[in-house]
């Protein structure tokens, strides 16, 4: 018979099948927060009151198999606002989600490529490129992205500590209902199908989430022109704002990935 401490009541609420999960990481105070839009029983996540404790998120993140809940660094729209938008004040609605297992990753990519692609941007026009190939080799996912919330924390240590029930963290985005690339998609199960594909061929893992922001930990990143180009068509068809209003052409956005263990997204 496990030993292990049981989930806390705030906790167990999220999960669907809570006598099976354990968590033995003592958590800061916090509370679990429901979807202002949706008459639920259930809360969409777990928000810690203040700032996420140094370590903490490591420590989550190898409790996840057990616990069942991933663990986000989540920064807000005003991270001096009581509201703590959206995720203290509700703005999620995961009833409106679909599963990410309904969605092509490959097709999702190539229908936003045809849709927003510009021969100005990009050197394939409005051809679809196809997706890029998965590495030959991918290092440890896990002590990159512990390394990348170590040093997200660094940089940003007002970040709060978020806990969903997702059974890998690509799906928690889904899971919570975060509306952040409602201007590209309203549906963020597309958005969670892609980074499944990206977890699945580059040791991607969900890290930072903000209110239209997006971090990701990166094992196995391009290492050469041809490879980073290939994943650059990705991003711009995953998230166009990030040429068009960051780094651009295409080429020069694709230089930045070479090597390149971090991958952020913001949609306008």
């Amino acid at each position: 018979m496990s030993t292990r401490p049981p989930l806390p009541a705030d906790l167990a609420a999220l999960v669907a099948d809570p006598a099976d999960r354990s968590l033995s990481v003592p958590l800061p105070p916090g509370r679990a927060v429901h979807s202002q839009e949706e008459d639920s029983d259930r809360p969409a996540l777990w928000l810690s009151d203040g700032p996420a404790p140094e370590g903490l998120w490591t420590r989550l993140r190898a409790e996840h198999a057990r616990s069942g809940l991933w663990p986000l660094l989540l920064d807000a729209l005003d991270d001096d606002a009581e509201d703590y938008r959206p995720w203290a004040s509700g703005e999620f609605a995961p009833g409106e989600m679909s599963s990410p297992a309904a969605h092509d990753p490959a097709a999702l990519l190539a229908d936003w490529w045809t849709r927003h692609a510009d021969p100005a941007t990009t050197p394939h026009g409005t051809r679809w490129p196809g997706s890029a190939p998965a590495p030959a080799a991918v290092g440890d996912p896990d002590r990159i992205a512990d390394g990348l919330a170590e040093h997200l924390l660094a940089e940003h240590p007002s970040m709060r500590l978020g806990l969903v029930a997702a059974d890998r963290g690509a799906d928690a985005l889904t899971t919570v209902g975060w509306f952040g690339p409602a201007e590209h998609t309203d549906d963020t199960a597309e958005i969670s199908a892609v980074l499944r594909s990206w977890e699945d061929r580059f040791g991607a893992r969900v890290v930072g989430v903000g209110f239209s922001t997006l971090l990701l930990s990166v094992a196995a990143p391009p290492t050469t022109p041809d490879a980073a180009l290939a994943v650059a068509a990705e991003h711009f068809a995953f998230c166009p704002d990030n040429v068009w209003q960051g780094v651009s052409p295409l080429t020069a956005y694709a230089e930045h990935l070479v090597g390149d263990h971090s991958w952020s997204f913001w949609w306008d």
